[in-house]
């Protein structure tokens, strides 16, 4: 049969092989690993607590992956409003921020909103993503609040980002809603999420549970080369396998390292390719009662981190009985900030800085913390982004490789996303064999 490969086995991977597998081909799915997953694998530690790699979760508002999603776990999953805290200087506030001030210092309030006031007043081309957060918020909350933030998260200045991620991201107020929020503890939920999906156990990788078990998995399958010209694999343990058509999940500038004889300004381009990395620094808590949100943002550069997420409120299975978990994000990226050390060693300073944030006391039980470096997290769309990608995907398409998937596309995917990139995919590779 005409064989097709797939190298990768996440999300994208599996949009892909689920889309094929109304075709008569034989389809494979590598995966250097000794298990399948890709970035949505939920760690389980023999303390009991299950982690994923970040907060996943699934709130896409297709009814088709909505359903598809719910078969993949046989209906086994719960809905819950999703519910953000923002943190700053001490205060917390309701989110998004922008029309929750409520419980900031008065003259920081007056000037939050004189700036936004102002600013309405003003025309300002938009160059960057930094133009487009002063002329939606004013000066005074844009670089207080997610001037900081991107710079946590994005490891760069809001300056060196376009504004093509943006999608609904960044919610733009009325003054009536911010001066509502600055004098109300109570506002309407404004944002772009409402509520999501999360398997009752088993963490989120339990999606690709049922999909992995009607795919054929080639696991322990490092690949070292790709001959794009014999349509061959080979693999670092030295065998190889052939293939009429290849679809990649896996990040761009690693596809790239794989081809014998890449042009030069191919390599150039992928090197340009910007990601960040994460460490993840994963805690168990002797108690469940810290957290009333799913999420948590921290605004000051002197925080280590940018996010927190507690999986035990998304899924009570996640932890033991009467304990909560907390999974903190430190951000890092080869082009900006390049990562040094060893992941452990954020361990002390995120619980330094819980304690001082208030998430936990100084005198909780800490019953697990572990840390996992993570060297792909999110794309960063800075300026380099649009011309190096149109270079590294357009020769790869050239060659006869698809590519799928957050860092097969290099876009900001969420679940859903990533899915229907996998199915175009896996629509090219069939057009192709048609041919």
């Amino acid at each position: 049969m005409t064989k097709v490969a797939i190298i990768g086995t996440g999300v994208s991977a599996f949009g892909a092989a689920n889309s094929l597998a109304k075709e008569k081909l034989d389809v494979t799915l590598y995966d250097k690993n000794s298990f399948y997953a890709g970035h949505t694998v939920s760690l389980k530690y023999q303390e009991g607590f299950t982690f994923d790699i970040g907060p996943h979760v699934s709130f896409t508002s297709d009814e088709r992956i909505q359903s598809m999603l719910a078969d993949a776990v046989d209906g086994d999953f719960d809905t819950h409003d999703y519910k953000f805290n923002n943190y700053w200087k001490g205060a917390w506030l309701g989110h998004p921020a922008q029309t929750n001030l409520y419980g900031l210092p008065t003259d920081v309030i007056v000037k939050v909103i004189a700036d936004f006031v102002e600013q309405g007043t003003r025309q300002v081309d938009i160059r960057n993503y930094e133009d487009w957060l002063l002329v939606a918020y004013g000066r005074t909350f844009a670089e207080q609040f997610p001037g900081q933030y991107t710079y946590k998260y994005h490891t760069t200045p809001a300056r060196n980002l376009t504004t093509d991620w943006m999608g609904p991201r960044m919610y733009r107020p009325k003054l009536e809603e911010m001066l509502y929020g600055a004098l109300s503890a109570e506002t309407p939920n404004v944002h772009y999420i409402q509520n999501f999906r999360y398997p009752r156990s088993g963490g989120f990788g339990r999606y690709l549970d049922k999909w992995a078990r009607a795919s054929h998995l080639e696991l322990n399958h490092h690949v070292e080369r790709i001959d794009a010209r014999a349509r061959t694999l080979t693999f670092r343990s030295g065998s190889t396998a052939s293939y009429d058509a290849l679809i990649s999940s896996v990040p761009l500038p690693e596809v790239v390292k794989l081809i014998a004889g890449v042009p030069a300004d191919v390599t150039a381009a992928a090197a340009r390719l910007a990601c960040s990395a994460c460490v993840l620094v994963n805690i168990g808590v002797a108690r469940d009662d810290f957290a009333n949100t799913h999420i948590d943002y921290f605004y000051d550069l002197d925080i280590v981190f940018p996010r927190t997420s507690y999986p035990h409120m998304m899924a009570r299975s996640n932890a033991p009985a009467g304990c909560g978990s907390i999974q903190v994000e430190v951000y890092f990226s080869p082009k900006y900030r390049p990562f040094a050390g060893k992941p452990e060693d954020y361990i002390e300073p995120v619980l330094r800085d819980l304690i001082r944030c208030g998430v936990i006391e100084e005198h909780d039980k800490i019953l697990l913390k572990h840390a996992v470096y993570i060297p792909y997290a999110n794309i960063i769309f800075d300026h380099d982004r649009a011309d190096a990608l149109s270079i590294v995907r357009g020769y790869l398409d050239d060659i006869g490789i698809d590519t799928c998937g957050r860092y097969g596309e290099w876009g900001y995917y969420w679940t859903d996303d990533s899915i229907k990139s996998g199915e175009r995919a896996a629509e090219k590779a069939v057009s192709r064999l048609s041919r």
